[in-house]
């Protein structure tokens, strides 16, 4: 007989893969999109829009269906979406127009919601001291972002790009079968067969009135939507900025994202160890830093001497520059474990609905930032602007960290020490 340990672990297993596909199909048009932009002829900003559409319906998508799986439970609502996806992902391939990718990459864009419903499936399987390392091990299914930057170019370059919709309808298919074999439903995860039957989409909604809900939003919106931003946008940035073929710029931007994915495991695993406050305020440290030499754009400096003119150029080589993302790709890997294991410690009774109101507003960021790149690279012509408008939304939110939670926590150190030494000199007056 199967052990609830063994079905704890199987459904994290094949949770993680399933998320892994998904997330593969998410990010399809960071390498797609690239001949698609030159066959119709796209600007900056419309391919950014291209890259975006499939992650605005993943992110919309989220808090409805975070509140299904509280209510039905994560093995229906898991293997439904990855259902519902097939047919869109197929008709990509015969798309002609601008239009025609916009509309299937909403469809296709529901595969990203499947992050909400594996995160609190998975968590609900674990008591509180090992859920930070399970959802760390299900988010590691990021690196299917790496893996579609790995495999797609090389069947774009053999048989077309048409031929990527079809071989990821297929996978898609064949993994949803999977998953549904080898995971289990736990009627017990599941409010509508326990106590809270009489919940209301309303008594639902009510965390949106959580201030602390919607900081955590901002931190994941840098961490998870930075991550799914320049994901899809580093592939044509390294053609762009460096000049490499598709092939080459797909295995560099790959430097980015296969750490965002695998290392969220060791984030989960560090934020049950450290807190998740101490493992983030760090992370978006690290990432501004990084953030900072990467907003330099590359640059020619004339200087008049006695001599005449003496020409310097400053700039980052593509050597520094992967180092670079590379490691704020494991800053953001971190990061993403860490905002929720503050989920998991303060909401864990609806885990499903605060889970899906925060990845929605990750993945908005993932949205809207490609978009915004575009538009600055059309508006400045300087390819870095993408970077500088990062490192402002990290800087506003270690400001609101500081002031929420790290003066607090000084604030209350400072009472217990007064404390403390009240009680030492009332001691010594006796």
């Amino acid at each position: 007989m199967t052990t609830e340990k063994t079905k704890a672990w199987s459904v994290v297993g094949m949770s993680t893969l399933s998320f892994t596909v998904c997330f593969m199909v998410w990010m399809m048009f960071a390498v797609i999109g690239i001949p698609i932009k030159e066959t119709l002829g796209l600007n900056e900003t419309q391919f950014g829009v291209l890259v975006a559409m499939p992650v605005l319906t993943g992110s919309l998508f989220r808090l409805p269906i975070g509140m299904l799986t509280d209510k039905f439970g994560g093995r229906v609502v898991f293997f439904w979406l990855m259902v519902s996806t097939i047919v869109p992902i197929w008709l990509i391939s015969y798309g002609t127009a601008y239009w025609h990718y916009l509309v299937t990459g909403l469809f296709v864009g529901l595969a990203g919601a499947s992050f909400t419903v594996g995160i609190a499936y998975c968590a609900r399987w674990f008591p509180r001291n090992q859920q930070g390392t399970a959802m760390g091990i299900f988010g590691a299914g990021n690196v299917g972002a790496a893996l579609t930057k790995l495999i797609a170019p090389s069947i774009v370059v053999a048989y077309g790009w048409t031929m990527v919709p079809k071989v990821y309808a297929v996978l898609m298919t064949v993994t949803a079968i999977a998953f549904w074999m080898f995971t289990f439903t736990d009627p017990a995860h599941s409010s509508a067969t326990n106590n809270s039957k009489s919940i209301t989409i309303a008594d639902q909604l009510k965390a949106l009135n959580d201030p602390k809900v919607w900081k955590l939003c901002q931190y994941y919106s840098i961490v998870f939507g930075g991550y799914v931003a320049l994901s899809l946008w580093m592939t044509k940035y390294y053609i762009g900025e460096y000049g490499f073929d598709i092939k080459t710029a797909a295995l560099l931007a790959a430097c980015f994202s296969l750490p965002g994915g695998i290392l969220r495991a060791i984030g989960g695993f560090y934020s049950d160890k450290y807190g998740a406050h101490t493992v983030t305020w760090w992370v978006l440290w690290v990432s501004l830093v990084c953030l900072f030499f990467l907003s330099y754009p590359q640059t020619h400096l004339s200087i008049m001497t006695v001599d005449g003119p003496l020409g310097f150029d400053i700039g980052l080589n593509a050597t520094v520059f992967t180092v670079l993302m590379f490691t704020i790709g494991v800053a953001f890997a971190i990061g993403k474990a860490s905002v929720f294991k503050y989920i998991s410690d303060d909401y864990s009774h609806n885990i499903g609905v605060i889970s899906g109101i925060v990845g929605l507003a990750g993945g908005m960021g993932g949205f809207l930032l490609p978009i915004m790149f575009g538009a600055l690279v059309d508006l400045t012509g300087v390819r870095s602007s993408a970077f500088m408008l990062m490192f402002g939304v990290i800087w506003v939110s270690l400001l609101w960290m500081y002031w929420t939670e790290v003066r607090p926590m000084k604030q209350e150190r400072h009472e217990a020490y007064l404390v403390r030494r009240a009680e030492r000199d009332a001691e010594l007056i006796e």
